[in-house]
């Protein structure tokens, strides 16, 4: 009996060990994906201004979601540090992604959630470049900006519920991937016209002359084919 009772003794703890052993391990890597979302929403919030493009050679690997309004405009979005915006987004989502696969949640997810802070930082310099020509855009820049958040805050909640609550989201997967994907492509379109109107001749020179020099650096690949997620 006392072999019994310590034999039993030592698989419970084992257990249990290994129960802990694993949320523990759990709470570390959701903790790691929050970090790493931040990070990758304070990039965005540091965008502060454009500048003439630098031209250097578009990035092969680089979507063309990440580089459709700088492209167009021949821009370069910086931060308020004076470095370039969309590098330091690429590689803080490069890293969102390794550590959200590390914690189990789809690609998919990713996917959306990665493309919602890209097009906020389209908005961003949409609006940037708006600000430079006075605000030619007018109240239409508004509902962008806004329909543009609710898009990311969107993406954002559907990684959290991955992070969180695994089981309910693959439940929900599919209804919830088409509704983003409907809202992506609503918000894509908002983007164009917006574009559309700021990239007219007369604000295309005069967005030059207001940055000191001629926006001839353009990528004609990217300019009129963005990737929406699939």
């Amino acid at each position: 009996m006392d072999l019994v009772y310590t034999t039993a003794g030592g698989v419970v703890g084992a257990a249990v060990t290994n129960y802990l052993s694993m949320n523990q391990e759990r709470r570390q890597l959701r903790a790691a994906v929050m970090q790493q979302l931040l990070r990758v929403q304070a990039v965005r919030d540091r965008a502060c201004d454009i500048m003439p493009n630098r031209r250097e050679s578009p990035s092969r690997h680089s979507v063309g979601a990440r580089l459709l309004v700088t492209a167009r405009f021949g821009v370069t979005a910086v931060l308020e540090d004076g470095s370039h915006a969309e590098h330091a987004q690429r590689e803080a989502i490069s890293d969102l992604v390794v550590a959200a696969l590390s914690a189990g949640i789809p690609r998919g997810v990713l996917d959306f959630a990665g493309g919602g802070e890209e097009r906020a930082l389209q908005c961003e310099v949409i609006g940037m470049v708006d600000l430079r020509l006075g605000g030619v855009l007018g109240e239409s820049l508004e509902e962008l900006m806004t329909q543009c958040e609710e898009y990311r805050q969107a993406t954002a909640q559907h990684l959290l519920r991955a992070l969180w609550h695994p089981w309910q989201t693959r439940l929900w997967m599919r209804v919830r991937l088409r509704v983003l994907r409907q809202n992506a492509a609503a918000l894509h379109r908002r983007q164009e016209a917006a574009m559309s109107v700021l990239a007219q001749p007369e604000h295309i020179n005069a967005l030059a002359q207001l940055l000191g020099a001629p926006l001839s650096d353009r990528d004609p690949e990217r300019v009129d084919n963005p990737r929406l997620p699939d």
